[in-house]
C-alpha cells in the first residue's frame, strides 16, 4: 500500500502540472494576488479548500446524491454559481458587503472582499475535473460503487496532495510577484475587482466548456511518465489488491487451459482459442439502439457475440466501422450479435447525444452500451482503442484482437461460430485505409513536424503568415492571421487559410469552436465543400472518394480552432 500512496501523490502532481488545471488555474493565481502581501496565507487556504471538497465529494459526493435522490450534475453546477457570486462580491463592493452578512459569525466561510479564501477553494474543489488514469479511475469506480476503505481513502488523499503540491506552488508564485510588482501593491482594489471578474470568467468557462479543447491534450513527456508510474505490473497488481479484482480475476479465470488475453492476442488472429469466459457487461449508463433502450446481457444471447471497445473520435476505431457495419448487417440473421462499448477518451465523448451523434453519421445500428465510468472497460482488463472479443455461444472467449486490421481472419472465426465456414468475406471500403497515405499531422506547435512555414510559427499570439509556394508533399502551411498554441491552431482573423499537400482518400480534421471551413482541391475546380463547425468538439470530413495526390486549400471564419489532420 505504500508504494500505492507514493504513486498516488506523484500522479496527482503530474496532474496538477497538465492543461486539466487549466480552467482554475487563473482563480488561484488572481486571488494569490487580490491582497498583496498582507494575506501570505491566502494562497494556502485557497488550495486547501480545493483539496478538502475535491477529496471529500470524490469519495462520497456520489454516495450522498444517489442517498438523497439528487441529480449526478448538482455539486459541478453548485461550485460554479459559487464560484460566479463570490466573484461578484469581489467586483461589486455593495453586493459583497450584502453576500457577506449571513456568514460574519462563521469565520472559515466568510465572503468578505479581504476573507481567506475558503469557500472559493471549495467551490474550485466542485468543478476540478482532473485528466483521468489508472489511479483516478480506481478511486472514482469504487467511490462511485461504494467501495469505501482506508486503503482508498489514503490513496485518494495522496492523489488530492500531489495536486495540491503544484496548485499552491502557482499560487505563492503568484502571490510574490504580487508583492514585487509595485502597480499591484498601489493597485489592490483593483486587483480585488479583477479577481472578481476572473472568478465570474471562470465560471462561465468551465460552465460553457469551452477550454476543454485544451484540456483534453497531454503533452507527451506528461503522458509518457504518468503511463510509467500508474501502469506498471507493481502498480496494477496493488490496484487489483485494492479492488478486490485479483481474487475476481482467478474466479474467472476458468479452466487452468484458459490463457490471458494478451496472450490470446498475441497469438494467430485466424485460429480459435480458449481466452477463458467472458467477462461482465457492468456499470453500464446507458444503452443506444435497443429496444426502449434496454439493457442487453450476454447470458441471455443466443450465438456468439463480438464486444467492440471504441471511442467516436479515434481515427483508429472510426477505420474498423466499415467492416463492423458490414458483419452485422451480414450475419446478425445468422446468429451474431455485435456489442460496441463506448468508453471516452475525452471528456466531451462521455455525452451520450454525441456519441448518439456519431452512431449516426457512421451508420451504426448495432447495440452500443456507454460506459462512461470505464467500469466495463477494467472489468475486460482493457488498455486499448479499438479492441474486440470473440465469444462462441458457450460465453468462451476466442479470439482478443487490439488496434485495426486482422478483418479477414475474425470474419473466418465468425464463419466458423456460425457454422458457415468458407463464405466470402467483406471487403469495406478496401481503397480507404492508410498505406502509402499522409501521416496524421497536427497543427499546434507541440507536436509541429510537417508545417512548411513552421520557422515563422509565433507561440500563443496572433500573427500572419505568408506562403506563396505549394507545400512539399505530406506538409502543409498557415496563410493568413492565425494564433499558434501548443495543441491547435486557431484562426484568428478574415483570411485565415491552411494549404496541404495530401495523397489521400479520406482526409478529416479535429475542429473545435463555431464558424465555417470552405474546402477546395487545385486538381479538381469543381471540388467545393463547406463544413459547419458546430460547437461539437470532434473529427469533421473535409475530402472523401477514390485516393487523390492533390493540394488542398482551407478557408476559415474566425473563431475556428483546428488541431489535427487525420487520413485514409
Amino acid at each position: 500500500m505504500i508504494t500505492l500512496i507514493a504513486v498516488g501523490l506523484v500522479s496527482g502532481i503530474i496532474t496538477a502540472l497538465s492543461p486539466c488545471v487549466l480552467p482554475v488555474l487563473p482563480a488561484i493565481l488572481t486571488s494569490s494576488i487580490q491582497d498583496g502581501a498582507r494575506s501570505r496565507r491566502r494562497p494556502l487556504v485557497v488550495v486547501g479548500g480545493l483539496v478538502t471538497s475535491f477529496a471529500f465529494f470524490t469519495l462520497l459526493g456520489g454516495i450522498l446524491l444517489s442517498s438523497l435522490g439528487l441529480p449526478d450534475a448538482l455539486l459541478r453546477w453548485t461550485g460554479i454559481i459559487v464560484l460566479a457570486v463570490v466573484g461578484l462580491g469581489l467586483a461589486i463592493e455593495p453586493l459583497g458587503e450584502l453576500l457577506q452578512r449571513p456568514f460574519e459569525r462563521i469565520r472559515p466561510l466568510q465572503l468578505n472582499r479581504g476573507g481567506n479564501g475558503f469557500v472559493m477553494g471549495l467551490a474550485l474543489g466542485l468543478v476540478f475535473v482532473p485528466c483521468a488514469g489508472p489511479i483516478l479511475a480506481s478511486i472514482t469506480v469504487l467511490a462511485a460503487t461504494n467501495g469505501l476503505s482506508w486503503g482508498l481513502v489514503g490513496l485518494t488523499l495522496a492523489f488530492s496532495m500531489g495536486i495540491a503540491i503544484p496548485l499552491l506552488g502557482f499560487g505563492l508564485a503568484g502571490q510574490a510577484m504580487g508583492a514585487r510588482i509595485r502597480w499591484v501593491r498601489e493597485h489592490l482594489r483593483a486587483i480585488r475587482v479583477g479577481s472578481g471578474v476572473v472568478l465570474v470568467a471562470t465560471a462561465l468557462v468551465i460552465a460553457t466548456n469551452v477550454a476543454e479543447p485544451l484540456q483534453r491534450w497531454v503533452p507527451g513527456v506528461l503522458a509518457d511518465a504518468q503511463s510509467a508510474i500508474e501502469d506498471n505490473d507493481t502498480v496494477r497488481s496493488e490496484l487489483d489488491d485494492l479492488t478486490g479484482r485479483s481474487e475476481t480475476a482467478d474466479a474467472v479465470a476458468g479452466s487452468p487451459d484458459a490463457l490471458t488475453f494478451d496472450e490470446c492476442e498475441a497469438g494467430d488472429p485466424g485460429v480459435l482459442q480458449n481466452c477463458g469466459p467472458a467477462r461482465d457487461l457492468v456499470g453500464i449508463q446507458e444503452w443506444l439502439n435497443t429496444a426502449d433502450g434496454e439493457a442487453l446481457s450476454l447470458e441471455e444471447l443466443d450465438g456468439p457475440v463480438l464486444i467492440d471497445f471504441w471511442t467516436y473520435s479515434c481515427i483508429n476505431c472510426q477505420r474498423t466501422f466499415p467492416y463492423l457495419t458490414a458483419w452485422d448487417e451480414k450475419y446478425r440473421d445468422a446468429g451474431l450479435t455485435i456489442i460496441g462499448v463506448h468508453s471516452p477518451e475525452f471528456a466531451f465523448e462521455k455525452d451520450v447525444a454525441n456519441v448518439a451523434d456519431a452512431a449516426s453519421r457512421y451508420e451504426i445500428d448495432y447495440p452500443i452500451a456507454i460506459d462512461n465510468d470505464f467500469e466495463t472497460w477494467r472489468e475486460w482488463s482493457q488498455r486499448f482503442w479499438p479492441a474486440h472479443y470473440l465469444i462462441d455461444a458457450d460465453g468462451t472467449v476466442r479470439q482478443v484482437h487490439y488496434g485495426e486490421g486482422a478483418y479477414e481472419e475474425t470474419e473466418r472465426l465468425i464463419q466458423e461460430l456460425l457454422g458457415m465456414s468458407g463464405g466470402d468475406t467483406v471487403e469495406a471500403d478496401a481503397g480507404n485505409h492508410t498505406q502509402g497515405r499522409t501521416q496524421e499531422t497536427y497543427l499546434g506547435y507541440g507536436r509541429l513536424q510537417y508545417a512548411d512555414n513552421a520557422g515563422q510559427v509565433v507561440e500563443d499570439e496572433p500573427t500572419t503568415y505568408g506562403h506563396d509556394a505549394v507545400p512539399q508533399p505530406d506538409h502543409f502551411a498557415y496563410v493568413g492571421p492565425w494564433t499558434v498554441t501548443e495543441e491547435y491552431a486557431e484562426a484568428a482573423g478574415e483570411g485565415s487559410m491552411l494549404m496541404l499537400n495530401f495523397y489521400a482518400a479520406d482526409v478529416h480534421l479535429v475542429m473545435a469552436g463555431e464558424g465555417e471551413v470552405r474546402v477546395t482541391l487545385q486538381g479538381d475546380p469543381d471540388y467545393e465543400r463547406v463544413v459547419e463547425v458546430d460547437g461539437t468538439s470532434d473529427l469533421y470530413d473535409l475530402y472523401e472518394g477514390a485516393p487523390v495526390d492533390d493540394i488542398m486549400t482551407l478557408e476559415f471564419t474566425p473563431g475556428v480552432q483546428a488541431f489535427a489532420f487525420t487520413f485514409g
